[in-house]
């Protein structure tokens, strides 16, 4: 035990030092490219399938299988969250404003049209969680009048520019890994560790005005500050996610992991480990499945993460229902 020990001890005092000097000096998606190569070239030889192997050994789809494993990781973290919160919706209503931001930025001819959508999202969540701390607009509503609006602004924005919906434009809708350059990577990078750093600091708050919101106010936590910031995160991570799974598809990753979660986890804490596997089986699984049978990996992680949540309620439900249907037959 103490040998193991002092093995993780070390192995963290060489990689986090030369990690953090990467992430301040150097841009993050190098920093994670130099970490995350040599492991995927280690796991490369037992990886099945002709094509899936190339996401292991070839940089463009080392890129792509980076940044969607630390999207997974940082959405699964925000998702339960989310459902304990009840705005499952805001994900799928800011990833359609982030939509509308890329349409933006493709019209005015940005080389890196997630920055619009960065923005865009920003300003929407902060506009959604006033009006909804205001009573002004109920959450849903608030969420509904941006999804519909940005859509159809950046659809609208498509069609007067004269390029309509071309292939580039289909990857931000439905998800496209082989988009993902350098700058989208660093981008991405950037976002998900500075969330998850957001997050780790304000954790105990985040779950304190969750759980009582006017408990955690007599309390003196700073109950809009928090709710302000966690709607800002969200909307980063979100714009984070649409490259991997796709505007239209966003709530895949965010919600569906967290919810099949909740049906096996007891503790929010088990919780949010179980939110991690399956979303990582999920991603793992639809780019193994897309890249073997030429589908899209969004629609694919999607279709994985569905079917992941029906196999675990109906393994997790079963048994009641055996023993519903047992103790009925005996009450007769």
């Amino acid at each position: 035990m103490n040998l193991r020990t002092k093995r993780s001890y070390s192995y963290l005092e060489i990689i986090l030092p030369l990690f953090l000097f990467g992430y301040f000096f150097t841009s993050p998606g190098e920093s994670l490219m130099w970490i995350f190569t040599p492991l995927l070239e280690f796991v490369e030889p037992v990886v099945p399938g002709e094509i899936f192997p190339y996401f292991f050994t070839m940089e463009m789809f080392q890129r792509a299988m980076i940044s969607a494993i630390i999207v997974t990781i940082v959405a699964g973290l925000l998702g339960t969250f989310l459902l304990i919160r009840n705005l499952a919706l805001i994900g799928d209503g800011l990833a359609h404003v982030s939509f509308g931001g890329v349409a933006i930025g493709v019209v005015l001819g940005a080389t890196s049209p997630l920055w619009y959508a960065l923005v865009f999202s920003i300003i929407a969540s902060i506009i959604i969680y006033e009006l909804q701390s205001r009573e002004i607009l109920t959450g849903d509503a608030s969420i509904a009048i941006f999804l519909t609006g940005m859509l159809a602004l950046g659809l609208v924005a498509l069609r007067m520019n004269g390029g309509g919906i071309t292939t580039d434009i289909e990857g931000y809708l439905f998800g496209n890994l082989l988009l993902i350059d350098e700058s989208d990577l660093d981008l991405i990078s950037w976002i998900c560790i500075s969330s998850i750093l957001i997050l780790f600091i304000i954790r105990s708050g985040l779950l304190a005005i969750t759980v009582d919101p006017l408990a955690a106010a007599v309390q003196g936590i700073p109950v809009r500050s928090i709710g302000l910031l966690f709607s800002v995160v969200t909307a980063a991570v979100v714009v984070s996610m649409v490259q991997v799974v796709g505007a239209l598809l966003v709530t895949s990753l965010l919600v569906t992991p967290a919810a099949t979660a909740q049906l096996v986890g007891r503790s929010f804490r088990t919780c949010m480990i179980w939110t991690q596997i399956f979303g990582l089986s999920s991603v793992l699984l639809g780019l193994y499945f897309s890249a073997e049978n030429d589908t899209g990996s969004g629609s694919m992680i999607a279709l994985v993460a569905a079917i992941i949540f029906c196999l675990t309620a109906i393994i997790t439900y079963i048994p009641n229902l055996l023993n519903y249907t047992n103790s009925k037959s005996f009450e007769e």
